[in-house]
């Protein structure tokens, strides 16, 4: 719970250079697809239905995409650059599905830093237990701002 503890912000741009990489594994559960589809009330049959999914070409339930954004997100969110990051705008193609239960072989890599606009460019794959890719990209990230005058790196609210 992020509620009462006290987070560090992510990395200031000057931190930052071209190269680095983050490399995460992501599997995903039926948990995490009803809780997408309850809270966004996204009834597509196509990712729940395996009656329906079973008569189209992906032969059985597949993970929404946003699902899979979602994951970038948070690997930015929460490790490059980290807490205070924000998305300014993303490029991502699924070029296969991702099936329920799949596990999903994340790499993130830092490909530009500009500092003139606070702005990091990074790569994203996506790839599947088969090692093909099911997600590539580009997302443009405004790292966090690092305040003066507060008490070194903790917010307390946050």
């Amino acid at each position: 719970m992020l509620l009462g503890k006290k987070r560090k912000l992510g990395r200031e741009i000057k931190e930052m250079s071209v190269g680095e990489k983050l490399a995460l594994t992501e599997k995903v559960e039926d948990k995490e697809i009803l809780l997408y589809l309850g809270l966004t009330d996204d009834a597509n049959p196509l990712f729940i239905q395996h009656d329906y999914a079973s008569q189209t070409p992906f032969k059985k339930p597949i993970v929404p995409s946003i699902m899979l954004t979602g994951m970038i997100t948070s690997a930015i969110s929460k490790y490059l650059p980290g807490p205070g990051s924000h998305i300014v705008s993303q490029d991502i193609q699924f070029p296969k599905p991702v099936y329920h239960y799949a596990t999903v072989q994340l790499l993130l890599e830092v490909v530009e830093v500009n500092q003139e606009d606070h702005t990091v460019m990074i790569t994203v794959v996506g790839t599947n237990e088969k090692e093909e890719a099911v997600i590539t990209g580009k997302v443009k990230v405004c790292p966090p701002y690092h305040l003066g005058g507060m008490d070194g790196n903790v917010l307390d609210n946050f």
